[in-house]
């Protein structure tokens, strides 16, 4: 008669359980790679173009002026202004709404801060409304800023570069541009 032989040859439990956490922490680290990559390509993302930045100063004061573009899919807020690292207050800033279809031609010079008083400004035929609060931007919409004496830019400054900070709820753009002189 045969004899069968009862072998008990094989993995250990130990080995056995191993290999079973090894794969459900695969198969976990594949199902949320899965999910992140599906919820970050359908959510639309911010983008800001800060851009025609310049600062000019003279004997009569400072002037900033920039154009903010939202190039994202999503409408954002521009909460903050810097220039030079230094906050300022809604009250120097004047904004036109470019609409929509229109383009903007010209180098949106203003050689004088003293041009820049009142709750409303014509430059260039644009009527600019000083701000006074957080400004909502619409997806691929355009704002023009000027900002009028910023707090630390002076006559020693020309030739010096100099940054503008625009700030949204979720990011801050930075753009540099020299001090020009607007005596002319």
């Amino acid at each position: 008669m045969a004899r069968l032989h009862n072998n008990r040859r094989g993995l250990s439990q130990v080995v056995t359980t191993l290999i079973l956490l090894v794969v459900a922490v695969l198969l976990a680290g594949v199902v949320t790679y899965y999910a992140t990559n599906i919820t970050m390509t359908r959510t639309e993302q911010e983008e800001v173009k800060v851009n025609k930045h310049h600062i000019w100063v003279n004997s009569t004061g400072a002037v900033a002026a920039f154009r903010v573009e939202n190039l994202g899919g999503r409408d954002v807020l521009v909460d903050k202004i810097s220039v030079r690292g230094v906050e300022v207050p809604w009250s120097r800033v004047y904004y036109y709404r470019v609409p929509s279809g229109t383009s903007i031609s010209g180098s949106m010079n203003v050689t004088s801060a003293a041009k820049l008083t009142g709750g409303s400004v014509t430059i260039d035929g644009r009527s600019y409304t000083q701000a006074s609060d957080d400004l909502p931007l619409a997806s691929s919409g355009e704002i023009l800023f000027y900002v009028k004496d910023p707090d630390n830019i002076s006559l020693d400054d020309v030739g010096t570069t100099c940054a503008i900070t625009v700030f949204t709820i979720n990011g801050q753009y930075i753009v540099e541009c020299n001090v020009e002189s607007a005596t002319r």
